[in-house]
């Protein structure tokens, strides 16, 4: 079974489950309410904002602050989807035959991780199409460089937290628990330099360990490869993990 089947296989499990759905809908319904919120506020403020020579924009009160309320529900949304891509196989019983087909269960992690990111990359398009609807308003100037290094920011966060969430759920049976560990590591990261910054101490590798310096950076509209990287070792390290946890057991049957 090869990495696109493994895949395929989950983006159908995913179709047919019912909280799949349910968070996605959820999600996207508590979106559009926020966006428009933001929207109408910012028309308010349109006059205001005329008479400011460098006030903030479209972009930078409606685009951006709606891909900031999509990063907050995904530390919960995302461990909740997530958590049992492995754990539910194991617990059914069906992960043996997985395991059995004779593919690296590097390639099962993989399948079951690009599964995610397809689902994760819907949920992400559907809420750009909300501040792109009206990219062409006359009366709206939609920073599109600004808006392209948030949504990567917040592409690479969601791929991220997918990846923790797979890796939680291979060391476990019992999908809740896999969610609440992925919850935990997900704060854990993005808090990890708060207590440093209380203290007056910035810039030093707790600041670069914290998942939300990179995305705070990312938020202003400015692309790092130091960032770019910091996302792609949690990936890697997790996905890793999940790995080395599926060959483990396939050695121990």
């Amino acid at each position: 079974m090869s990495i696109a089947a493994v895949a395929h296989l989950e983006l159908r499990r995913l179709r047919v489950r019912p909280l799949a759905w349910l968070l996605a809908a959820l999600t996207l319904g508590w979106l559009a309410w926020r966006y428009l919120f933001l929207l109408d506020t910012f028309m308010k403020m349109q006059v205001k904002l005329a008479a400011m020579a460098d006030g903030p924009g479209f972009t930078d009160l409606v685009a951006v602050p709606l891909l900031a309320e999509l990063l907050q529900l995904s530390f919960v949304v995302v461990p909740l989807m997530t958590m049992t891509l492995i754990a539910s196989d194991r617990r059914q019983g069906t992960l043996p035959l997985l395991l059995s087909t004779g593919q690296p269960p590097s390639h099962i992690v993989l399948g079951k991780y690009l599964a995610a990111l397809c689902w994760l990359a819907l949920w992400l398009l559907l809420a750009l199409a909300m501040p792109l609807a009206l990219a062409g308003s006359v009366h709206l100037d939609l920073d599109l460089g600004k808006l392209a290094a948030a949504t990567l920011g917040c592409a690479l966060m969601m791929a991220t937290l997918a990846a923790i969430g797979i890796a939680c759920s291979a060391f476990t049976s019992q999908a809740a628990l896999a969610a609440v560990a992925a919850l935990i590591i997900a704060l854990a990261l993005w808090t990890v330099n708060s207590g440093a910054r209380a203290a007056g101490v910035e810039g030093g590798f707790l600041d670069w360990l914290a998942m939300s310096t990179h995305l705070q950076i990312m938020a202003r509209g400015v692309v790092g490869t130091n960032d770019i990287a910091w996302f792609g070792i949690v990936i890697v390290v997790s996905l890793a993990l999940a790995s080395r946890r599926l060959a483990d057991e396939r050695g121990r049957r």
